[in-house]
């Protein structure tokens, strides 16, 4: 495990040993560009529209039923039986009964039969990730061929709540008191710290919200998103609605306006709930498999997972974590910064996306084209799952092929990267 050095409000990133734990590296995953059999891939991947927490289109919904959607809608997409899956993975922080009811009744829900399992991982913000590198891990060891890695989040349903019980030394050992820090107030530090203004803050969300207009519009998100039926009270009756657009996005945004929201976390702060992921309502599903297996079932390849990574970092400044595991992941797939065509990274707080992209010497056109958490929402375990879904269809809306990046910071400090390569064509 590498030190981080702060040394005069600059960060040092690791060397060429960068990252905590390796989950799926270039050694297993194969080299960039290259191609061969035991390649693991992204077969497709498909998500609801994402709502806003206790007002928006899913406030009723409960996740099981969002999940069950796109777990039916990605394996009916590509005409596969639910019974040639080995396994799957439910990322899902907010966990009722430790989310093992909620993720098999989503699968009865969806159809699949008793005899394939499931299970849910945690890792907070990049949960849904998560989810896909613990079957992409599975089918590399030889223990599946074919795997579903989803995401799911009811952030109206199931509030974050308190810690719960901890050790009564929590505030003797400094990095344990810092795992219990407002994720709000380890975005004022890293502000402070690494001097990331208000103004640059406010720009960045400005940019978030416009894209994902103009990516709404356009029609860009029809393809990944499932329409969902849901039921709403109506004057004491209920009529059903479907919901395929995400309610977040806020077209009419300006810089004058988000200049005038006051700190939300602390008085002379400069983080606002403009310039920070909503909380929301979601879920995505992700098909994953052996490049052989999937070839001898005539599935299609929507993309190939080359490299991964999970590092961690101090939790007080939990929002740096992408400026480490983005180096360790493209380490692992022998590529650069100046390789990568599309960056996806979690928009927790502006502050932390803005710094990472800035370290990193991300040009800002390459950085989440169709918008961020800040316009479209966080559903906490749903979004590393939404974001692969969100990658892979701008790669292929663009015709050739290219490479791309999903990352996030996590809370208590850690970041997670995945690196995916598109083959091309349509």
């Amino acid at each position: 495990m590498h030190r981080l050095k702060i040394l005069a409000g600059h960060l040092s990133p690791p060397g060429a040993a960068a990252g905590g734990t390796r989950d799926v590296g270039a050694a297993e995953c194969g080299s960039a560009g290259g191609s061969g059999p035991q390649d693991v891939v992204v077969v497709h991947g498909r998500r609801t529209a994402i709502g806003k927490a206790k007002r928006g289109a899913f406030k009723d919904t409960t996740p099981d039923e969002l999940l069950s959607a796109v777990m039916t809608a990605v394996l009916t997409d590509v005409g596969l039986s639910p019974d040639k899956l080995g396994d799957v993975c439910v990322g899902n922080v907010l966990q009722p009964g430790a989310g093992a009811l909620m993720a098999r009744v989503a699968h009865f829900l969806s159809g699949f039969p008793e005899t394939v399992p499931c299970y849910t991982v945690n890792r907070q913000c990049s949960s849904g990730l998560q989810a896909l590198f613990n079957i992409a891990g599975a089918i590399r060891s030889g223990s599946i061929d074919l795997g579903l890695a989803c995401g799911v989040e009811s952030m109206s349903l199931r509030a974050i709540g308190e810690p719960g019980d901890l050790s009564s030394r929590v505030t003797e050992v400094d990095k344990a008191r810092d795992c219990i820090i407002p994720m709000g107030i380890t975005s004022e530090n890293i502000a402070e710290r690494f001097g990331v203004s208000r103004e640059k803050q406010d720009a960045f969300a400005l940019s978030s919200q416009q894209k994902a207009a103009r990516a709404q519009t356009s029609g860009r998100f029809q393809r990944e998103i499932v329409p969902v039926s849901v039921r709403h009270a109506d004057g004491g009756a209920e009529r059903e609605v479907l919901v395929a657009e995400d309610d977040g996005i806020r077209a009419g945004t300006t810089l004058a306006g988000l200049s005038k929201l006051r700190p939300a976390f602390k008085p002379d702060g400069s983080t606002t709930a403009g310039n920070s992921s909503q909380v929301s309502d979601g879920a995505a599903a992700v098909l994953l498999g052996r490049r052989a297996a999937a070839e001898a079932l005539g599935l299609p390849v929507l993309g190939v997972l080359r490299a991964s990574a999970v590092v961690g970092v101090p939790p007080d400044l939990m929002g740096i974590g992408p400026a480490f595991a983005i180096p360790a992941a493209l380490q692992q797939a022998g590529l650069t910064v100046a390789d990568i065509d599309v960056f996806e990274i979690n928009e927790a707080f502006a502050s932390q996306a803005v710094y990472c992209v800035e370290k990193l010497g991300i040009p800002l056109e390459k950085v989440n084209p169709n918008g961020g958490a800040i316009a479209l929402g966080h559903p906490l375990g749903c979004t590393g799952a939404r974001q692969v879904v969100t990658l892979l269809n701008e790669l292929r809306r663009r015709g050739r092929r290219a490479y791309g990046v999903v990352s996030m910071c996590i809370g208590t400090g850690m970041g997670a990267a995945a690196v995916f390569e598109y083959p091309g064509g349509a």
